[in-house]
């Protein structure tokens, strides 16, 4: 296989879109109150796009490493489990994807604070690291995060409250209280993508001492509480909608919850762990759906 698409392979492009969703609706918030940069909003999805990159590769070494990620694996088959990259490989692409996250960072943080708010800069910065440290102690090193079944909990944090209210916070340098309601949607619709993983790879990560929340509560409950997690996204965006006194006619973006609901009646009827592969893309994708409409719904039909 050529090597750029064995990069790309690595770097898993089918997630990148769930990652910017955050952004998307953080920047959405901020637009809507009339504050824009361009500039800031292309090199915050950029960052986030290097974040998840260096993400991916690190669970790929860290799964691969462990020998969690093995020839049973239901999934997408991952890069140093195919032999595709070597350990050294990997672990080169790691430090540089490392290495361009941190520049986009402070390439970011300096556009949207400038020397004025270097306070806020720093604070961002030291934020910034513990996402790329997140990114890669979720399976990577001892005792990682994701192998005690903390990865959920991050996942909300990282993809949701930080990635939404954040975003806003680079245009706005405010908090406002609201935007915790869309930040929780996102967060728990992310952490739906995570726990379908999870639940289709619940009987590897077992054997191989991957302790994540599936593995803890069993199958049944997993579904479960799948359906939960999705459901509080659905009424935090319920009462966003409606403490926000947005019209009527702008809830249409939350068409993109049907495929979700779709999404969960099928679900509750798989009983085989390797159906649940196709099920991930579609959560994914609306949740990418619903951050897009969210955009024009907060913007244009206020």
């Amino acid at each position: 296989m050529n090597k750029i698409l064995i990069w790309l392979k690595a770097a898993r492009l089918r997630t990148l879109p769930l990652s910017l969703s955050g952004i998307i609706v953080g920047t959405a918030m901020a637009n809507a109150k009339g504050f824009n940069d361009i500039l800031v909003f292309i090199l915050a999805l950029s960052t986030t796009v290097a974040f998840q990159i260096t993400s991916n590769f690190a669970n790929d070494y860290g799964d691969g490493t462990k020998g969690t990620d093995d020839e049973n694996r239901i999934g997408p088959k991952r890069v140093l489990q195919s032999g595709l990259l070597s350990k050294s490989a990997l672990k080169i692409g790691i430090l540089i994807s490392i290495t361009i996250s941190l520049f986009l960072s402070v390439i970011l943080l300096y556009s949207a604070f400038g020397n004025e708010n270097f306070g806020l800069l720093i604070i961002f910065l030291l934020l910034a690291i513990g996402s790329i440290w997140a990114a890669i102690r979720y399976t990577v090193g001892k005792n990682p995060y994701g192998y005690q079944g903390l990865g959920d909990l991050f996942v909300f944090l990282f993809f949701g409250i930080l990635a939404v209210v954040g975003a806003e916070f680079l245009f706005t340098k405010r908090v406002e209280w609201l935007t915790f309601l869309p930040a929780i949607t996102i967060g728990l619709l992310s952490t739906a993508v995570l726990n379908l993983n999870n639940l289709r790879d619940h009987t590897q990560d077992k054997v191989h001492g991957k302790s994540t929340l599936v593995v803890k509560m069993g199958f049944r409950k997993g579904k479960v509480y799948h359906n939960l997690i999705v459901i509080l996204a659905f009424l935090a965006l319920i009462c966003y909608h409606l403490l926000s006194q947005l019209s009527i006619e702008s809830g249409f973006y939350f068409l993109a919850f049907l495929p979700i609901f779709i999404h969960l009646r099928k679900l509750n009827k798989i009983s085989e762990p390797r159906k649940i592969d196709p099920e991930l893309k579609k959560v994914a994708l609306s949740t990418f759906l619903l951050s897009i409409l969210f955009y024009f719904a907060v913007n244009y039909f206020y």
